[in-house]
């Protein structure tokens, strides 16, 4: 079959099956097929088979492609906070299409006028025939205001005359009378300006040109100028600075662009520099300075950035004052009868970090002396997931992603609230996850998928668990059997509150949270984690018998796939509110041991920039997924100090034991 654009409207309605975003995407694509004037033949036009179609492309074709693709998500939003300008932009591998994609405010083009024809080129060595002002620019807009991909004209060309000025200038403004409909006017006021650069007329000739026509003035002598006519105010970066993009600004000569900045704007015009260092430091700290086109040669790469700028920034209140341990009992060899282990699902020292400078650059876990760190891969993949993670920690012993519970061949591992149960301690696990995610399930389930949901919650019934608390209540009744009622018939007293758990005279306690998924802080979810640790506590010491409890924070995790910078700095300051609770018993029962890591990094979380004294951070992320950075541990209490060093994961379920194994006996 082949598909050109007279059939567009009736062939990817057809072959889309009337899915409005794959219809919307098969449209761009083929409107840009059309205009590259190439017919689409494929078996049948789907989202899932453009790959495959992209692949037999040339290189042309497929930049082009992809770049039309990805400015679909970028069409209709709302005007983003920053401008990009171009730079160079007919040396790319498809010139105005690559800009226009991303967003580019400003498009720069030289031309050289040779043999009455405007040559895009920077020297004339490099002319070629088909490279004209026309062929690479104003008739690729003129097809796509045609099409409807234009309706007003949100950037401008910024054409760079290489010759003579008024002879040149003369050429540009007959090549581009001859597309008259798009150009601004009176009667067009949404329409194309073109703004000259370069070579350009005396500024008291800058009248005689069509309203149309601005240019770009490149002095910093701004008095009595023709500012109708100015288009934008344009300078060599290196006359105020020769900052290389790495590191800082220094503070005079940041002092000297901010003058000229502002005198600028004082005109209501817009500045561009040229010469500019090319680097995200760069891109921020021009967007900083509201320099107002920001000249780069990468317009894809700096867009990505820019736009994701603001989502990346977290500014913080004083969230928590934290509380100052005593340290009396801290790493002494006294006994152990309480060990909470806390876990921050995806938290790495960024993560900590990230918190730490939004909270006035303190924590609680930061008061910690004793700290380690955890090496996370799994038994089949450096990379571990929370499952294989959280089982180490359970069992002691590796085993495959995916895995709860059980080792790479499948074989039952008894975890550490089963075995504790010999020993006479009470165990239990808080998560703001639901009680069958990854995590709580390697303490209590024994299976090869984390994702069976239903063979997950039936281990909890026969669990040796003596308290829950967590989400997802809906997985233990929509699988048919009522996993409620078997919770009930094994022992378990359901609370209908936190507040009755502490109270509760009842041998084993359960408290589910939510019907599905439990709500991030920042929609709600107040100081769930705080209060079960407090009531789980409570109803642990009525049982006058030692205990290990487990407490997830689970979201932490969430914001780095989501590459969200407000969850994970939120979910990571209500962990650390949590952990400053806890180190404040242990310091009323000095028998208290507390663990705090967590099972894996997520998101590949750096800090490039901050203001500490504003408690202000960038945040940058690598991926959307877990890494193999090792993650930190921290222990306050008798014994901490065994928990120095750089080990595996599986030691710290060891190390637990054999502390346990020091004061206590099994049965």
């Amino acid at each position: 079959m082949c598909c050109h654009f007279n059939d567009l409207e009736s062939n990817t309605k057809r072959l889309c099956n009337g899915n409005p975003f794959q219809v919307l995407l098969s449209k761009k694509v083929i409107m840009v097929m059309f205009l590259l004037n190439q017919p689409i033949k494929a078996p049948k036009w789907q989202i899932l088979e453009m790959p495959l179609l992209f692949l037999k492309m040339k290189k042309l074709f497929f930049l082009l492609l992809t770049t039309f693709v990805y400015s679909i998500f970028t069409f209709g939003q709302e005007t983003p906070s920053y401008k990009i300008h171009s730079h160079n932009d007919y040396l790319r591998n498809v010139p105005f299409w690559e800009a226009f994609g991303v967003g580019c405010a400003s498009i720069e083009v030289d031309v050289i006028l040779q043999n009455g024809e405007l040559m895009v080129a920077h020297e004339k060595v490099s002319i070629q025939s088909e490279r004209t002002l026309k062929s690479l620019y104003l008739e690729p807009i003129q097809k796509a205001k045609a099409l409807g991909m234009i309706d007003s004209f949100d950037f401008h060309l910024l054409i760079d005359s290489k010759t003579e000025a008024y002879s040149t200038l003369e050429q540009i403004v007959r090549d581009a009378s001859e597309f008259e409909e798009l150009l601004f006017s009176g009667q067009n006021p949404k329409g194309l300006k073109l703004i000259i650069s370069g070579n350009r007329p005396k500024p008291e000739d800058y009248k005689n040109y069509p309203s149309w026509i601005l240019f770009d003035y490149q002095s910093q002598q701004l008095n009595k100028l023709p500012w109708d006519k100015i288009g934008m105010v344009s300078l060599s970066f290196r006359q105020f600075s020769v900052w290389n993009g790495k590191g800082r600004i220094v503070q005079s000569e940041r002092d000297s662009l901010v003058s000229f900045i502002s005198k600028v704007h004082s005109f209501q015009k817009p500045v561009r520099f040229w010469a500019t260092p090319d680097s995200k430091s760069a891109w921020k700290a021009f967007f900083d300075l509201r320099i107002d086109y920001i000249n780069t040669d990468q317009p894809y790469e700096a867009n990505l950035y820019l736009k994701n700028l603001q989502n990346n920034i977290f500014v913080g209140a004083i969230n928590h004052i934290p509380y100052v341990p005593d340290f009396i009992n801290d790493g002494l060899e006294n006994k152990i009868d309480r060990v909470i282990l806390l876990i921050g699902d995806g938290n790495g020292l960024a993560q900590i970090a990230a918190g730490m400078y939004a909270n006035g650059n303190q924590l609680n876990i930061t008061q910690l002396k004793n700290i380690g760190l955890v090496k996370t891969q799994a038994a089949d993949d450096f990379t571990t997931d929370s499952a294989a993670a959280a089982t180490a920690y359970a069992t002691g012993k590796k085993t495959n992603n995916r895995a709860l519970g059980v080792g790479p061949d499948g074989e039952v591992l008894q975890n550490i609230t089963g075995l504790l149960d010999s020993y006479d301690f009470n165990t239990g696990i808080i998560t703001t996850d639901n009680l069958t995610g990854a995590t709580p399930a390697a303490f209590f389930a024994h299976h090869p998928e984390r994702d069976d949901i239903d063979k997950i919650a039936q281990f909890l019934p026969a669990s040796k668990l003596d308290l829950f608390i967590g989400g997802g209540k809906r997985d233990f009744t929509q699988f048919g059997p009522d996993r409620l009622k078997e919770l009930e018939e094994n022992g378990f007293s359901m609370m209908k509150s936190l507040g009755e758990i502490a109270g509760s005279p009842a041998e084993k306690v359960g408290y589910f949270a939510s019907s599905s998924g439990m709500p991030t802080m920042a929609k709600g979810r107040k100081d769930f984690l705080l209060s079960s640790c407090k009531n789980a506590i409570s109803f642990f010491e009525s049982k006058k018998s030692p205990f290990f409890l487990i407490v997830e924070a689970a979201m932490i995790d969430s914001g780095g796939h989501a590459n969200n910078s407000n969850t994970v700095v939120t979910e990571l300051l209500d962990f650390d509110q949590t952990i400053g609770s806890l180190i404040q018993y242990a310091d009323q029962n000095p028998s208290t041991l507390i663990i705090i890591t967590a099972d894996h990094e997520t998101g590949g979380l750096t800090l490039p920039q901050g203001k500490v004294s504003e408690n202000e951070i960038e945040m940058a992320y690598y991926s959307d997924d877990h890494t193999g950075i090792m993650v930190p541990i921290f222990a306050y209490g008798p014994h901490s100090g065994e928990f120095r060093g750089v080990y595996e994961n599986t030691e710290v379920f060891h190390k637990i034991m054999s502390l346990i194994n020091k004061y206590h006996q099994a049965k």
